[in-house]
């Protein structure tokens, strides 16, 4: 069993709002522990040295050693809140690692090979990565710490699906067979639309603008010629 990170953390007797506010202002984050057919465990963790671990990538793809007194529990992350203001974490939530079932957690696709291949270096395309981590299942021994996906062959227009990532003995996709979505492609930059020219500029009208002094509106019959009255009728007897 891989074991990246090692941290202590003690029980807690009491829970709700005002105890985890308690906690947090003595700089501590109030995190559970639950899973492997056992009662959930609520627990207390340093603030400064979870802020040292959470900007790597690996302290979520990882087995993580709790130190809870005198007993060791090997353990994953499944979620981690942080305040929406500041650079701290509010809650963290762990499950429990048992040697001899299966964990499920999401790990870091790595690709290689961008800049080297065809649709790139002489193709002239843009990658796109529409995944960059996937949920995996396997046995704790089997964990591996990321995914890796080649892209050296890949020419423009190509696109490689969640079935062309390479999977260590032990490891499955669990969603696979549903959906085998995409997760990288090479595709031609966008064009940008020209910009339009000084005289196309000052030739087009500018939207909105009032027509000019005279002017008569769109659609308008024209004026009668200024001065000029309409024929009189002349009534009489002949």
């Amino acid at each position: 069993m891989r074991i990246a990170f090692t941290f202590s953390a003690e029980s807690r007797g009491t829970q709700g709002k005002g105890a985890s506010r308690r906690l947090r202002r003595a700089g501590k984050v109030p995190a559970i522990l639950y899973g492997g057919h056992q009662e959930a465990e609520a627990l207390a963790v340093e603030h400064h040295k979870l802020l040292t671990v959470i900007e790597d990538e690996r302290f979520y793809s990882s087995i993580v050693q709790l130190q809870i007194g005198e007993r060791a529990q090997p353990a994953i992350v499944k979620d981690l809140q942080m305040h929406p203001a500041k650079n701290q974490v509010v809650h963290l939530d762990l499950q429990r690692v048992v040697e001899n079932e299966p964990i499920r957690l999401h790990l870091p696709i790595h690709f290689k090979g961008e800049a080297a291949s065809p649709g790139v270096k002489t193709q002239g395309g843009v990658v796109s990565h529409m995944m960059t981590d996937v949920e995996i299942t396997c046995l704790p021994k089997d964990l591996p710490e990321y995914l890796e996906l080649d892209l050296s062959e890949m020419n423009i227009n190509d696109t490689k699906f969640l079935a062309d990532i390479p999977l260590p003995p032990g490891v499955t996709i669990p969603h696979l067979a549903h959906r085998n979505a995409p997760v990288v492609s090479i595709h031609s930059p966008r064009v940008a639309e020209p910009e339009p020219t000084a005289e196309a500029a000052a030739a087009a009208p500018a939207e909105g603008a009032a027509p000019a002094a005279g002017a008569a509106p769109a659609g308008a019959a024209a004026p009668a010629e200024a001065g000029k009255a309409e024929p009189k009728k002349e009534g009489g007897k002949k």
